[in-house]
């Protein structure tokens, strides 16, 4: 919008001077990194699941076959993780999809969260199969297996921890968390069942697992949700307030901000300002900028206009 002045006030926030926001999907996002991590912590957990699921079908433990399902739906969750990383990462994105396929990392996550609830359903189901029979647990043997599987969760969290997870790799990590609750489970309770002779311990142990799964499935499911049904990433009234701050800025309307995927934070807002020139609406416009950078926010269009006695002349009806 022009005023009398002869200043536009509608400044969108990418054509503005200040430091650049990058568009290119494939780049920028640590994308590359985070499907190689994915990749290895997938090859690592499905011979996890094999050794696992051998060792507690011929040694009785239903804690380490719970264990083991755990370790096989946590590495088909790696694998559905990793392939939309990598999807993602190499898609250029085009004009009908200007964000490349980034929003496949949400959905990968939610699936995989969605996923893990009827593996709780199964591991309770034979927990009480083996609460009404119980059977002798072969003790040595299942220590040493949930030893090697809790090696394999130790490494898979000491391959993805460090710098800023992407979503899939925060899902990964909670479930590599649950993944080692699980083995320390099994260890603990294929001693207690060695040293006082109560079998009634190994579901029990089993049940516990399940409980962890659930846990991570929770976490799992609440993030990609926020994502799915675009929550504000951050605080918005503290980010409101922090722009409504900036020298030039009268009142701020139409404010949103959302997530394509974790590593991509969008904002819009409409800015009713009093300054009349062109430069002045530029270093508006670059304070601007520079608030919502420092809270994460990658692509930000910011729109000027002067102030209006009724607001309903620029706004629609929704105020959206």
């Amino acid at each position: 919008m022009t005023d009398e002045s002869g200043v536009d006030h509608h400044d969108q926030g990418d054509e503005a001077p200040g430091p650049p926001h990058d568009h290119d999907p494939g780049h920028g996002h640590g994308g590359s990194a985070s499907s190689r991590k994915l990749a290895l912590v997938s090859a690592i957990n499905i011979v996890g699941f094999v050794v696992e699921l051998a060792g507690g079908l011929l040694f009785g433990s239903v804690a380490l076959i719970s264990d083991a399902v755990h370790m096989l739906f946590d590495a088909l969750a790696y694998v559905m993780a990793f392939t939309a990383s990598y999807v993602a990462d190499r898609y250029e994105g085009s004009e009908w999809w200007s964000y490349g396929l980034h929003r496949l990392e949400p959905l990968a996550a939610f699936l995989n969260g969605v996923l893990l609830i009827p593996m709780v359903g199964y591991i309770l189901w034979e927990s009480y199969q083996r609460f009404l029979t119980p059977i002798e647990v072969g003790t040595v043997p299942t220590i040493v297996i949930a030893i090697g599987g809790l090696a394999v969760n130790v490494g898979s969290v000491f391959i993805l921890q460090g710098g800023e997870m992407s979503l899939n790799e925060k899902g990964a990590f909670y479930h590599l968390l649950g993944d080692a609750g699980g083995s320390i489970a099994v260890i603990v309770s294929v001693v207690v069942v060695e040293v006082t002779g109560i079998t009634v311990i190994d579901p029990i142990a089993a049940a516990l697992i399940a409980g962890i799964v659930l846990w991570s499935a929770g976490k799992v499911l609440r993030g990609s949700g926020a994502i799915f049904f675009m929550k504000t990433p951050f605080q918005p009234e503290h980010v409101r307030e922090e722009i409504e701050a900036v020298d030039g800025v009268d009142h701020i309307d139409d404010w949103h901000a959302w997530q394509i995927c974790s590593q991509i934070t969008v904002a819009t807002a409409h800015v009713e300002t009093s300054v009349e020139t062109m430069s002045e609406a530029d270093t508006v416009t670059q304070q601007i900028h520079h608030v919502l950078e420092e809270h994460g926010v990658d692509h930000a269009t910011i729109e000027l206009s002067p102030g209006y006695g009724d607001r309903r002349t620029h706004l629609n009806s929704h105020a959206h």
